[in-house]
């Protein structure tokens, strides 16, 4: 089985730092395709746990620049 998350990847000071918004599994890499790399991986081993509840509904992400 598998499953689509929403990743949010933004650029620190030093690293890439990846976020599943779903999840709020945090991971970071040197680069971008690292960071990508590593969320993956971080999700895969926060889906290992069995006690672990997944979101119920799953809606397509919405993106929306906002002015103040």
């Amino acid at each position: 089985m598998s499953f689509k998350f929403t990743t949010l990847i933004t650029k620190g000071e030093k690293f890439y730092v990846a976020k599943c918004l779903e999840l709020g599994v945090v991971s970071q890499g040197k680069t971008i395709e690292e960071a990508k790399a590593n969320i993956k991986e971080a999700v895969d081993l926060y889906l290992e746990d069995e006690s672990v509840e997944l979101p119920v509904f799953q809606l397509e992400p919405m993106l929306a620049v906002m002015e103040v």
